[in-house]
């Protein structure tokens, strides 16, 4: 052993190869944190000075002891880095180069042998390295966008380099993990093996290139050397790139569009000068608060990940599932939980009812074999595990149950009833109700502490949120058993306590209702919805009424007005009133806020309606022309001071749950963070002074005594 760290160990192989290994102690993956870095850079020092002292190391292999090569820098200490000042990141970035370039500039060949996922600064110290060889199992990839940045370990340089400038876009700029045929397709890697012949392969690879077999000097040169391409095509390969890049990430996320701007200023330069070109971009992207909402995004969701972990700690297992009701909400809570490997019963009080469920599950299974993301036998194991019934029979071999029958607090009180005479005491019941109280529903069961709520969103398979709703009664292992369960189902678990609405109704409510004021006072909703939408929501508050339905809404509507009278009861009849008196309610029937047509591929695809501003005409004001800041903060405020609200009555437990319920249950912009990180970037003072501007329209926009508390205080949430 010639060096021996806790995250790296260099050990000296047969025939002059050394062997340098990544394991990081205490950890279940590689990752780049301080400890590992510096140790790079000693692992390096002690390389180059075997080198230079004799002849005992004459090529170098990179492995790794885990099942991961690296996963990429540690990005828990992304947010102290970040808030350094904009130079001293620059510095501090090219400081952390030169511990890879000294790599690259070893005096001997070395190759990585990357034997799982090798991504962003994982990646990175791969291209530094002068030969790739890659299982066939693994993935590889600069992902670093996703976080509001990009590559700022050299993989802008040393990829643009490697795979020509059109690759290294595509790569960068999409932040995709790669397989290992696409990555050998495009010359990110030197070759492709079997996991079992990964570290012969590379050994074998660095032995040819000792024996002058292969020219790994002429190969690292042009990592070193600028990029060979005539000014006119680098013209037109850039501009072109950057239009296409530009108009598929939006104005909200800059830092594809950076990316692809950074290696346009530094293609000409060689790579140290490269190097700081990049330092400096990635500095300017590190310190915008899309990038510092995005690292807080992920970091809130490893939190979420955890909680869950400890939940699953105390769960019972979950073998077996039953849905009842199967229509589409059933067959798609079918279809996720037998794709994901939990055989699930599906149960209807008639046929027709079945069959509707079934033909859901088939479509989305036929979709997923169209797009070859699987072929048929898979999709009849699929199908084979979902078990259709109009009887209790095979009721006493259920863990879980998930009702899933309308919405309607009679008749699921009779269904609940009726199903826990039918499994065995233990078997945890949820329901999957959207607005009705879990503690109420529980008043129909003899064993409540069995019993909690599972809210999906529609649909089932695409909404990664489930709220999983704590009543009076539910035991701690109810509540953990359906978090795993929903973690079976490869969703996000986000455990709330009962109130109406619970956590995404209730805060999306207020929402509406700063709309609904706006119509009144004489605002297009068209031109909401473009705001919002420019705001970084997916669909305007008139469109999204549409999607989820106007005959839902109301139905939510009132709930709410019943549950929190003072905030969200109205005393104005409201165009969205109207709309459901007219039986316009939405997609559903294909006449809202918007008429509904059907486009070439069979999806309905909105058109402007003038029939509604007649119709509406009679319960709004004048047209007026709202400013843009207005709309926002009209529509925002209400929402973000429900968000707080929830937070003070213990809806929710953290910051992090709630900005992450918003961001999966109903679309929140993710470059903005949540509400809560909203609030904070705006400062708590500034909004609540914000807040005191639009007074005058009411309890919604008033701010709690605790938010000016903490206010004053200069306190924040995270």
């Amino acid at each position: 052993m010639i060096y021996d760290g806790s995250a790296i160990t260099v050990k000296l192989l047969d025939d002059g190869i050394a062997q340098l290994d990544f394991n990081l102690q205490g950890e279940s993956v590689n990752k780049f944190n301080r400890v590992t870095l510096e140790e790079l850079k000693q692992a390096t020092e002690v390389l180059q000075a075997a080198i230079q002292e004799s002849a005992d190391v004459k090529g170098v292999v990179v492995t790794s002891s885990k099942d991961v090569f690296i996963v990429g820098a540690d990005i828990t200490e992304f947010t102290e880095m970040f808030a350094l000042p904009e130079e001293e990141l620059v510095e501090g970035t090219v400081a952390t180069n030169a511990i890879f370039s000294a790599f690259e500039d070893l005096n001997v060949p070395t190759a990585v042998a990357i034997n799982g996922i090798a991504l962003g600064g994982g990646f990175e110290m791969c291209l530094a390295a002068d030969y790739r060889v890659m299982s066939a199992k693994a993935k590889v990839g600069l992902p670093e966008v996703k976080l509001g940045i990009f590559p700022g370990f050299g993989g802008t340089v040393r990829m643009s380099r490697l795979v020509g400038c059109d690759n290294a876009i595509e790569w960068i700029a999409g932040g995709a993990e790669n397989r290992a045929d696409a990555a050998l397709k495009v010359g990110a890697v030197d070759a492709v093996v079997a996991p079992e012949k990964l570290f012969e392969a590379t050994v074998d690879l660095v032995k040819r290139a000792i024996s002058g077999e292969l020219d790994y000097k002429a190969k690292r040169q042009e990592k070193l050397d600028p990029i060979k391409l005539p000014m006119m095509e680098q013209m037109m390969a850039f501009n072109s790139a950057i239009g296409f890049v530009a108009g598929k990430a939006g104005p909200n996320y800059p830092a594809p569009v950076t990316a692809i701007k950074t290696i346009q200023k530094h293609c000409g330069k060689k790579r140290d000068d490269a190097i700081r070109i990049e330092a400096k971009g990635f500095a300017k992207m590190a310190k915008t608060s899309v990038a510092q909402n995005l690292v807080g995004l992920f970091l809130n969701d490893q939190a979420l990940k955890k909680t869950a972990k400890d939940f699953e700690r105390k769960a019972g297992k979950v073998e077996q599932a039953a849905v009842l009701g199967a229509g589409i909400m059933g067959g798609g809570i079918a279809y996720q939980s037998a794709l994901k490997g939990t055989p699930i019963i599906m149960k209807d009080i008639n046929q027709a009812g079945i069959d509707l469920g079934l033909n859901e599950a088939k479509k989305l299974l036929s979709k997923r074999v169209s797009r070859k993301k699987m072929d048929a036998d898979k999709m009849g194991d699929v199908l084979n595990a979902i078990k259709p019934t109009l009887s209790y029979g095979d009721f006493e071999t259920v863990d879980v149950v998930v009702e899933a029958v309308v919405e309607n607090v009679k008749v699921k009180h009779a269904v609940l009833a009726e199903v826990e005479k039918h499994v065995k005491p233990g078997t945890v019941l949820t329901s999957n109700t959207s607005t009705i109280s879990i503690t109420k529903l529980a008043e129909a069961l003899e064993r409540p502490e069995d019993f909690c709520g599972m809210h999906f969103f529609n649909p089932v398979h695409m909404m990664p949120l489930v709220e999983v709703i704590r009543g009076e009664k539910s035991s701690e292992e109810t509540i953990a058993t359906t978090v795993k369960y929903a973690k079976q189902m490869g969703k996000t678990p986000v455990v709330v306590n009962d109130c109406p609405g619970f956590l995404v109704n209730r805060v999306l409510f207020p929402y509406f209702g700063g709309f609904a004021g706006l119509l009144r006072d004489g605002a297009d909703f068209q031109k909401v919805d473009k705001v919002m939408e420019k705001f970084g929501w997916p669909m305007g508050p008139a469109y999204l009424m549409d999607v989820v339905g106007i005959d839902t809404g109301v139905h939510a509507e009132g709930v709410m007005a019943e549950g929190f009278p003072e905030r969200m009861g109205r005393d104005f009849k409201s165009a969205v009133d109207v709309m459901f008196e007219n039986e316009r309610y939405g997609q559903k029937n294909n006449i809202g806020f918007y008429k509904y047509e059907t486009d070439k591929k069979g999806k309905p695809k909105k058109v402007v309606d003038q029939s509604t501003y007649d119709l509406i005409a009679p319960v709004c004001a004048e047209s007026k022309d709202f400013e843009a800041d207005d709309i926002i903060a009209r529509m925002m405020i209400p929402m973000c001071l429900e968000v707080v609200r929830c937070l003070e009555d213990n809806i929710v437990e953290t910051p992090a749950d709630a900005d992450m319920g918003l961001i999966f249950g109903v679309g929140f912009p993710p470059f903005r963070g949540g509400a809560i990180r909203y609030i904070e970037e705006m400062g708590l003072q500034n909004f609540v002074d914000l807040c005191d501007k639009y007074a005058d329209l009411g309890p919604l926009y008033a701010p709690t005594e605790n938010l000016r508390k903490m206010a004053a205080e200069g306190k924040t949430f995270y």
